[in-house]
């Protein structure tokens, strides 16, 4: 009996997996000949500065994505976004009207250039949305407030560079 299930279970997952790779699935950084194009065309986007702190960090973690082996010398691509704009709610009121959680929501839009033909090849806003607990230390608070900025931004550059290689793959 125990053979039985085991068989069973071994021939659903071969089923399985026999349909998942059927359906036309690929990973986009898997060990694939199109995900080493996708990386390699990645590289060869130049990152235009963003406006303010939040840009700057946002161009940072970018470049930490897209060159692996260094700047580009000669980019086929150019990635321009405009600032971060930045809103705060304010989530959880207690009886005395006092907050006790605030959400910050960032939005930025970026606009992907054919330097070649120097026309926009897809442009995209992108959102992110984190929030903190308002606590009795302003410093406690002040420390979550930026820890939940700064995982906004982080995922604003996973949003783009998921876009882009999207948009890249074959």
């Amino acid at each position: 009996m125990r053979q039985l299930r085991t068989i069973l279970v071994l021939c659903t997952a071969l089923i399985g997996l026999s349909t998942l790779t059927a359906c036309g699935f690929t990973p986009i950084y898997g060990k694939s000949a199109n995900s080493e194009s996708v990386r390699s065309t990645l590289a060869q986007i130049d990152i235009a500065l963003i406006p303010d702190r939040d840009g700057q960090m946002l161009r940072n973690l970018l470049i930490d994505r897209f060159y692996t082996h260094g700047y580009p010398s000669n980019p086929r691509y150019r990635l321009q976004a405009s600032g971060i704009d930045e809103r705060r709610n304010d989530l959880d009121r207690t009886k005395t009207a006092d907050a006790t959680r605030r959400q910050i929501r960032l939005r930025v839009f970026f606009d992907l250039i054919d330097t070649e033909t120097g026309e926009s090849v897809m442009r995209r806003n992108v959102t992110a949305v984190s929030s903190y607990n308002i606590l009795e230390s302003q410093f406690a608070t002040r420390v979550s407030e930026r820890d939940a900025h700064d995982n906004a931004v982080q995922d604003l550059a996973e949003q783009i560079e998921r876009h882009l290689a999207l948009y890249f793959k074959e």
